[in-house]
């Protein structure tokens, strides 16, 4: 097996992927996907879009979802630089909703997040030119996106910045108790 799957101990519907990879004085050779070992580590969505964002130093995207029925799974991958990834649980009834988990994901590390259908999903951009390629579980569908306030005091990330950059949409979200969500825990 190419992967190492790590359940994270406090919320672990989230899954550190960790890759396998081979260097030599050419370059390095790895897998990022292969389905059959994602199913044998947990992950049994298929992933039927992925995306790629460039970002430069302090730029924080998120925290962003798309409502059932066009939720989205993701598994995010940094290619390029380093981010701090967060994944936060909204589904209503888990015991687990409104915490967050986060993770460095580098270049050098070539860690993957795996972040299920059912939670919000951030990132902040490290270092200047930071790129990521995440594929997700469902298409996107403009009409369902959602998102929530990245400071949103109730949840309380510990983002590894105070200023950042956002978007005019993000600037706009609202707080999670207040936020347009469809989840149900179980469901």
């Amino acid at each position: 097996m190419s992967f190492i799957f790590e359940r994270d101990k406090s919320i672990p519907a989230v899954i550190l992927v960790k890759n396998q990879f081979f260097g030599d004085e050419r370059g390095f050779f790895m897998e990022t996907y292969k389905e059959s070992d994602f199913f044998d580590g947990g992950i049994e969505e298929r992933f039927i879009q992925e995306n790629h964002s460039r970002s430069k130093k302090g730029v924080l995207r998120g925290l962003h979802y798309q409502k059932d029925p066009m939720a989205q799974g993701k598994l995010v991958r940094c290619v390029r630089g380093s981010i701090f990834d967060v994944a936060v649980d909204i589904r209503k009834g888990s015991p687990t909703y409104g915490k967050w988990v986060g993770y460095v994901l580098s270049e050098e590390n070539k860690d993957m997040l795996y972040i299920p259908r059912g939670f919000a999903h951030g990132f902040c951009a490290l270092e200047d030119d930071s790129e990521i390629i995440y594929k997700c579980t469902n298409e996107y569908s403009p009409e369902d996106e959602a998102g929530i306030i990245w400071n949103d005091p109730a949840i309380g990330i510990k983002w590894p910045i105070d200023d950042p950059i956002l978007s005019s949409k993000d600037i706009k979200h609202p707080s999670l108790e207040q936020a347009d969500n469809n989840f149900e825990y179980g469901k």
